[in-house]
């Protein structure tokens, strides 16, 4: 049964669309990462997995159920950027009081420690720095021991140290069988923690693999070798091969496919000291969506 199964799913407000005919599966286990600029239709697409809004065509289903009734079985829970805490509670109260909305829910200390805030359990929510309030939404949604954790800018307002150990919680969680999907305009992260990145860009699904994948398919890798006197005209003839440079003794090829150069390198001619760079995430985040990616999540006004 998939986590997550959108078919054909279609969002118009008035004259804007912000999800034009996406299908998108997503299997139980898998860290997905969603990106893509402001007002690609990220935000919109999640409202509509959690239920807070209805596509006007398509399909939704979590679980193999509507979201509604996912949601009301424990199923799904969201971590989301803003809003949803009481600031003249503490983070303990908040927790508790949170909990005895469940019919069954997980141990109030032990959510607590999941999310690294016990140390603060009697600090006034209103007292707490933004990335200690997000720890403390991320403890909130392990109350119900949910199948699909959805997150939202989860890290906005921690320093680095906080965003690591954030992160190799919500990997600890997926190595038991938790999905995880996020939205982030940290690209770091998404190259560092998710299994696959699905780049979206003005309602379309642009791309959608691995890291990897996703670099090679916006911009190729570089191939480097040592290899003196190299046939540039024979190298240019390679599948997938967009240029070729001579520089001294070293061989520079810019592909799409570089496993076959690198073979054909490595069979064919007397080439060493090989080297295969991908480019950056962020490279391909551009070359793809054609914008800068907004570092700044508080900036953030996506549709």
């Amino acid at each position: 049964m998939l986590a997550i199964d959108l078919q054909n799913l279609t969002k118009r407000y008035r004259q804007v669309t912000a999800v034009r005919d996406l299908t998108l599966q997503v299997a139980p286990g898998e860290v997905v990462a969603f990106l893509g600029p402001n007002g690609a239709g990220k935000t919109t697409t999640i409202d509509m997995i959690l239920g807070l809004a209805r596509p006007d065509t398509g399909s939704v289903q979590v679980y193999g159920t509507t979201p509604a009734a996912a949601i009301a079985r424990g199923d799904v829970a969201a971590v989301m950027q803003t809003g949803g805490l009481l600031k003249d509670f503490t983070v303990r109260e908040t927790v508790r009081f949170t909990a005895s909305l469940y019919a069954e829910s997980r141990p109030v200390d032990d959510v607590m420690a999941r999310a690294g805030i016990t140390h603060i359990a009697d600090r006034l929510v209103g007292k707490c720095s933004g990335g200690e309030q997000q720890r403390l939404r991320f403890a909130i949604a392990l109350l119900s021991d949910p199948r699909l954790l959805i997150l939202d800018e989860p890290t906005t307002g921690m320093d680095v140290e906080g965003r690591r150990e954030f992160w190799t919680a919500i990997r600890e969680d997926a190595s038991r069988g938790r999905t995880i999907l996020f939205a982030t305009h940290y690209l770091d992260e998404a190259d560092a923690y998710a299994d696959r990145i699905v780049l979206m860009r003005q309602g379309d699904i642009v791309a959608d693999g691995t890291t990897a994948e996703i670099k090679a398919r916006a911009l190729g890798r570089s191939v480097r070798a040592t290899l003196p006197s190299a046939d540039l005209a024979q190298l240019s003839a390679l599948p997938g091969v967009s240029h070729v440079e001579q520089r001294g003794d070293t061989v520079l090829l810019q592909c799409s496919d570089s496993d076959v150069v690198a073979r054909h390198l490595l069979t064919q001619t007397m080439a060493r000291d090989l080297e295969i760079v991908a480019q950056n995430l962020e490279a391909a985040f551009v070359a793809l969506t054609g914008r800068a990616s907004d570092t700044s999540a508080n900036a953030r006004s996506d549709t």
